[in-house]
């Protein structure tokens, strides 16, 4: 099983709340607080995408596979919009810096994912060629 989702979800958790607890020590609680929001607008939505991706489906076809993440894109994008309105609606006082800070850098290490993804396949291949 490729673990690469899983790992990627971790990791932008753990960027997040570094940098929301960072931000907390040198700005105070209204922008770490307004950064780990941030970090959660971005990790929920790509764990809703990844278990779309990661449930096993009744069918093992290529258009199920292509058929979920279509699914799992729009409920993405429209989990990412109702956050950020419930946030802004919700939340008071608010660093609008600080919020798109924790979802931008969170956002960041998805890219991560595609050497994670390089670095299980050449692990893999290693392992077959011994």
């Amino acid at each position: 099983m490729d673990l690469t989702i899983p790992r990627v979800l971790m990791w932008q958790l753990l960027v997040g709340l570094v940098l929301a607890a960072v931000l907390w020590g040198v700005f105070g609680k209204v922008t770490g607080y307004s950064a780990a929001l941030g970090a959660l607008i971005c990790v929920i939505p790509n764990a809703f995408l990844g278990l779309r991706l990661l449930v096993p489906r009744r069918d093992p076809g290529a258009q199920a596979l292509v058929n979920a993440a279509w699914i799992g894109e729009i409920g993405k994008l429209a989990l990412t919009v109702l956050l950020f309105t419930l946030v802004f609606t919700l939340v008071r006082p608010l660093s609008a810096a600080a919020l798109f800070a924790g979802f931008i850098a969170t956002q960041l290490v998805t890219f991560s994912g595609l050497l994670m993804r390089g670095e299980h396949v050449k692990d893999t291949d290693n392992s077959n060629g011994s």
